[in-house]
């Protein structure tokens, strides 16, 4: 029983991981003249930007192994859903 539970979640896993795949984010952030952010992006930013973009998601699936995001550009987010389930999401930090 305790099996097929977890294989119900895993296949739920997969499937939001199929939709996040597709997805592109962009954030808009006050930044200075060298793309410095003032303050910074941490998982509670990206987990509100990703699921206004359409796909609910907590902040505790996503992974910044570096540390919250201070610069202006393009990142590769690290998401793991389940414990077999890891995908990356597109996001785009843009100077407001």
């Amino acid at each position: 029983e305790l099996e097929k539970k977890a294989q119900e979640n895993k296949g739920v896993a997969e499937g939001r991981l199929e939709s996040l795949e597709k997805l592109s984010v962009t954030i808009a952030a006050n930044s200075g003249e060298e793309g410095k952010l003032f303050g910074s992006i941490g998982t509670r930013d990206l987990a509100i930007a990703i699921t206004e973009a359409g796909v609910p998601i907590e902040k505790s699936e996503i992974n910044l192994p570096e540390g919250a995001i201070r610069l202006v550009g393009d990142y590769d987010i690290s998401i793991q859903l389940h414990n077999d389930v890891v995908g990356v999401v597109k996001v785009a930090i843009v100077a407001e």
